[in-house]
């Protein structure tokens, strides 16, 4: 079962003067969940997906994946990153190929995963392009591609959205909503928005400024497919930003004190 048990982890960075980044997080991640973790910059999301990724290691505490501790990254796991950082070089289909290429999978093999995906993310007629040719959304289905052909139990995705315009954010929520149904995959879902977190993610998990720990954790039970205009939805948003304001007070009243 493609799940994670954070237990108690905390981060800090030495050198100096250490800073704290993560502060005993605890936290249970279902299998084919798609949980969205929210939060203001420096309050260590990206850290925890790193984490989670086995890129680098927690200060204390443990993760387990399927039950085993995680001892770093593994082709389970499939990163997506704000930057699909494409190589220019080779074109969308070499791109998106990379992994399988690496890996030692049969050339014939490796083309039909990945047309498989490319078609899916809505590349189809792109696969000799490259990266110069598509804009920053089609750039973003290329890497949300090449993660998909390693068939990843997971998916880790750090803001994934945040650089492409405003529309063309909405139709990849759309089109990574309708992925996620189809190869029932766990979802771990950073990001700055309030609205993106509450539609897609089953549960938003609301990190504190830094050291983040976690505030509140926000079930969303709506029915999907869902609606962004949806009552519901809109209910969850306001509690989020009630919290937040909450969490604002606290602040200034500890500088005030």
């Amino acid at each position: 079962m493609a799940g994670f048990e954070i237990n108690d982890v905390s981060k800090i960075y030495g050198g100096s003067s250490p800073t704290e980044t993560l502060s005993h997080i605890q936290l249970h991640i279902e299998d084919g969940e798609f949980l969205a973790i929210l939060g203001p910059s420096g309050c260590g999301k990206s850290t925890l997906l790193d984490i989670l990724a086995g890129l680098q290691p927690a200060s204390s505490g443990e993760v387990l994946f399927e039950g085993k501790p995680l001892t770093g990254p593994g082709k389970e796991r499939g990163v997506v990153f704000q930057d699909p950082s494409l190589y220019p070089w080779r074109t969308v289909f070499q791109n998106v190929e990379l992994g399988l290429e690496i890996g030692g999978v049969p050339k014939p093999e490796r083309k039909l995963r990945v047309q498989k995906y490319l078609d899916l993310v809505g590349l189809k007629g792109f696969e000799h392009k490259y990266p110069h040719h598509l804009s920053g959304g089609m750039r973003q289905r290329a890497g949300l591609a090449r993660a998909l052909s390693n068939s990843p139990k997971v998916l880790l995705m750090d803001e994934p959205f945040g650089a492409v315009d405003h529309l063309t954010r909405l139709q990849l929520q759309d089109d990574l909503l309708t992925i996620w149904q189809a190869e029932k995959k766990t979802v771990v879902f950073i990001t700055h928005d309030v609205s993106e977190a509450v539609f897609l993610g089953d549960r938003v998990v609301l990190l504190s400024p830094r050291p983040g720990r976690i505030r509140s954790i926000f079930q969303v039970r709506a029915k999907r497919p869902r609606k962004r205009d949806d009552v519901e939805l809109l209910k969850i948003q306001q509690d989020i930003y009630a919290t937040i304001h909450e969490i604002k007070t606290e602040e200034d009243l500890e500088f005030t004190i």
